[in-house]
Order: structure tokens, then sequence, then C-alpha cells
């Protein structure tokens, strides 16, 4: 079951100003209240012209609840509350709903954690002047990963390289969350068919997406260490069970890790 909270919409002079393409920034969270707040000033600090979209999965430490506090004298922050953990490709495709619904043109996704730091938004938005796809990348020239051991390397290494083969796709980061669409272009997407709920919903919408006929654009992204509260409040891991993503017929390559 789904519960919207929200504020009326900000109004907008179109008629007096260049149109600017409307964005929504999705957020899934559970068990965030240590960072939701900074985060969601933050992003405001370098792109005050977006909303964002918050989908919480019925944290029990608050998380929703301050959002329904803060959205009666902010109208651009919207709260999705959930009954559960539902899984995070669940949350990003009710995300995704919810931006085609409401017109949106652009919805750019993150973490909660501050893994995806606010400052490379605005790097994202403008690689969508070429694109119906920008991928905040690590695996690009001023990208990078900060902190991880080898073996995570290592299994990251290879799944991206996997789904690169497997699914035919471009990039050289196919499983990061950081990532900016085209709102029309996700109106061609059959959500009902996406059978991944966890992480491996990154590569499969990545699959889908190429079958609509995407056009793909790449931003470096050194992925950031998480902040404090983060990392225990992440969804049970498995060391190396295969992701069974599939997109009609592959199977998942390292279970709920983070890759």
């Amino acid at each position: 079951m789904l519960h919207l909270v929200t504020s009326p919409m900000a109004t907008r002079d179109s008629d007096s100003e260049v149109r600017t393409e409307r964005t929504l920034v999705t957020i899934a969270t559970y068990n965030e209240i240590e960072n939701l707040p900074l985060l969601v000033d933050t992003i405001w600090e370098v792109a005050p012209q977006v909303d964002i979209l918050v989908i919480d999965d019925n944290s029990p430490d608050g998380t929703g609840r301050w959002c329904d506090e803060r959205t009666p004298s902010e109208p651009r922050l919207r709260c999705l509350h959930r009954a559960g953990k539902l899984g995070l490709g669940t949350a990003t495709i009710a995300g995704m709903k919810y931006a085609i619904e409401h017109g949106y043109d652009l919805m750019l996704n993150m973490d909660a954690d501050f893994s995806h730091h606010p400052r490379y938004i605005p790097a994202l938005l403008a690689g969508m002047q070429q694109a119906d796809v920008t991928i905040g990348s690590r695996y690009v020239p001023g990208g990078g990963v900060k902190d991880w051991p080898f073996k995570r390397r290592f299994m990251s290494w290879g799944v991206n390289t996997y789904a690169r083969w497997l699914l035919g796709l471009g990039s050289r980061d196919c499983s990061g969350a950081f990532r900016c669409f085209r709102v029309d272009l996700l109106r061609k997407i059959d959500f009902d068919s996406i059978q991944s709920r966890g992480y491996s919903f990154q590569e499969e919408i990545l699959w889908h997406l190429k079958r609509a006929g995407a056009r793909f654009t790449r931003k470096p992204h050194p992925l950031r260490r998480p902040r404090k509260g983060a990392i225990q409040n992440q969804q049970p891991r498995s060391p190396l069970r295969p992701r069974h993503y599939l997109p009609p017929g592959t199977q998942e390559l390292a279970g709920d890790l983070r890759l």
C-alpha cells in the first residue's frame, strides 16, 4: 500500500521565462534520518529548481515522519510511504511512475547516504542536453571508488564486464544508481515486465532503455564512502550469490551486493 504526502505545487512563471525542464530527484530510504535532512538541503544548494521525492519503506527511525513534517512548508518536497522494505528496484520504479504521472521532464535517482554527492547533480543534468540517460560513472576518467577492498573492486569489475557482454550495454558502469533519465523514454518501458527487485535492477533497466532506443552518456562520479548511519541500515547482503535480473533469460551475478 502506498501513501503519498505532498504539499501544493510551487508556482512556475513559464510565460515570462524560458521554460526549463522540470526535474524530479528520487531518493529511496530506509532508516536514513541521520542523512536525509542534510542531503535534501545540500541538493537544493546546487539545484534549487528540482523537486525531491522520497520513497520511504516505513523506516522505524522516523525518516518518513521527518518528510511529513517538512512537506507542509516546502512545496518542492514529496514523500511516498510504502508498507515495508520492498526492494530498491521497486522503489525506483515507484519514482519513475510518479515522474511520468506528474508530468516531469527529467528524473534523477540517487542514494540517500551521500555516496552520490549532490555536487555532481549539475553535471548529470547538463548531460541530458544530448542524451536520454546520463550515468554517473565510477569507471571513466575523473570517477573512481574510495575505500573499497580489492575483493569488492574485483566483483564490481566482474559484474559490470559480464553485464556489458551479456546485455550488449555500452557503459562500463552498469550497476550504479546515480543516473538521470528522460521521462518521455520511461513512458516506453513496460515496468510489469521487470523482474529485478534489488540492486540488479540497475542492469535490467539499462537493458530495457537500450531496447527503447535510449541515447546514453556518462559523467565522472567518484563514489564516496557512505556517511554515518548508512552502512548498518542497508538491506542484508549475501556474498557471492548470482544476481537473477534476467531480462528475458539472464541470471543474477552477485546477489544483494551493491556493486
